[in-house]
């Protein structure tokens, strides 16, 4: 299950469970739209892999599945 992390590892804003502007690598390294398109050309900086939407779990299924908390990187 993904982790849904809560902000984006290279700006540090917010990206809640719900956001349509992240995206994620196949380790779930998080950023949102603005940066991986301006600065990171879709490409994710820790594994060089393809940076893709990331899904938005439904609000039900976040009840018993939150979305992390740990933020990681980035300066809010």
């Amino acid at each position: 299950m993904l982790e849904l992390r809560p902000n984006c590892e290279r700006c540090g804003c917010d990206l809640p469970a719900d956001a349509r502007n992240a995206l994620i690598c196949s380790f779930e390294c998080t950023f949102c739209q603005d940066c991986a398109q301006e600065h990171l050309h879709g490409a994710c900086p820790n594994c060089d892999g393809e940076l893709v939407r990331r899904p938005v779990r439904p609000a039900v299924k976040l009840e018993r599945f939150p979305a992390s908390t740990t933020r990681v990187g980035g300066t809010p």
